[in-house]
């Protein structure tokens, strides 16, 4: 029974990261990325590396979401919130935003998804199976 029950738990896992968060790589594929080119560019940092931005919120929950490969997915999200937290925020992570909450919550909820995910792996229920090093 703790096996079944764990798969499924990872399956609800993925399931929330990574698809709330391909839902932001969608927007990305329909807008494009100008917006994390600019803010990237305005940091002195080569805007080009802005399409990587599709690593992280297209990709990485992608493999998350089948269940392939999904410990690099879930640290390229990691890095993808890394990435945005240090741009968007720099070092002031610990203020409050108006309702109360981590004003990088949402980041924050993201990235560490991610991370559990690729410490837990995919589980069972998934196209690459239980099996696999990065699975």
């Amino acid at each position: 029974m703790k096996m079944m029950t764990d798969d499924a738990g990872k399956l609800l896992l993925r399931l929330m990261v990574g698809g709330l968060l391909i839902l932001h790589g969608f927007h990305k594929l329909v807008h494009g990325p100008g917006e994390v080119v600019g803010m990237l560019a305005a940091h002195g940092v080569p805007g080009f590396l802005g399409w990587g931005v599709y690593l992280g919120e297209v990709v990485g929950p992608a493999l998350i979401l089948l269940g392939v490969y999904a410990r690099i997915g879930g640290l390229l999200v990691l890095a993808n919130m890394v990435v945005a937290v240090l741009v968007t925020r720099g070092l002031h992570i610990f203020g409050l935003n108006d309702f109360g909450g981590l004003g990088i919550e949402l980041e924050a909820f993201y990235g560490i998804g991610g991370l559990c995910i690729a410490m837990l792996g995919a589980g069972a229920y998934s196209a690459g199976g239980a099996g696999g090093r990065w699975n």
